[in-house]
């Protein structure tokens, strides 16, 4: 697939069965979107796979921070469940460099979308969860993360349930989202 259909194909997949990428195929992967760009190299980021039984901790996790009674922490702790693969995406910005940390944060952004869509490229589906589970002191323990470490959310990944030839999308039109710059009009 090349890339441009890979862009205009992609689609946040709902529905994730099994198989999901194994741990050497996830590396392989995320190798690949390591390349995505990133000044100072510095990779302010880190994944933890979420896997099998892990997905049911998880969930017990979430469901007893959840302050909603019964039935919605059932709800929450059953999300967990909906991909065989929960990939959480720790930020993990780099202190004290020049390179000011809402750039290391674009950087971690702009890797998790060319993982999207090599996971596209390769038959998986996706969709990136937050929420404010994100910021659960008790998922963040469970996660092993450090106190300079945040919680970006978690790219559901596995194969799409709903077996579908990817609909390319219609690119919009954004000559309203671009100006043009004449510097003939700047005054001193």
């Amino acid at each position: 697939m090349d890339v441009t259909t890979a862009v205009l194909s992609r689609r946040s997949a709902h529905t994730l069965v099994e198989p999901a990428p194994n741990d050497e195929e996830f590396t392989y992967l995320l190798r690949a979107a390591a390349t995505a760009p990133d000044h100072g190299q510095l990779r302010p980021w880190r994944w933890i796979p979420v896997r099998g039984e892990g997905r049911t901790a998880l969930g017990r996790c979430l469901a007893d921070d959840s302050p909603a009674p019964g039935l919605r922490r059932d709800q929450a702790a059953a999300k967990t469940r909906r991909a065989p693969l929960l990939a959480t995406l720790v930020f993990r910005p780099v202190t004290d460099h020049r390179v000011p940390e809402w750039e290391q944060l674009a950087a971690t952004s702009a890797m998790t979308g060319f993982l999207s869509l090599l996971l596209h490229a390769r038959g998986f589906g996706s969709i990136r969860r937050t929420g404010k589970f994100t910021e659960s002191e008790q998922a963040r323990g469970l996660l092993g993360l450090q106190p300079t470490e945040r919680l970006l959310g978690w790219l559901y990944i596995g194969t799409p349930g709903e077996r579908q030839a990817p609909k390319r999308r219609k690119a919009d039109d954004v000559t309203d989202r671009i100006s043009v710059f004449a510097p003939e009009l700047v005054t001193a």
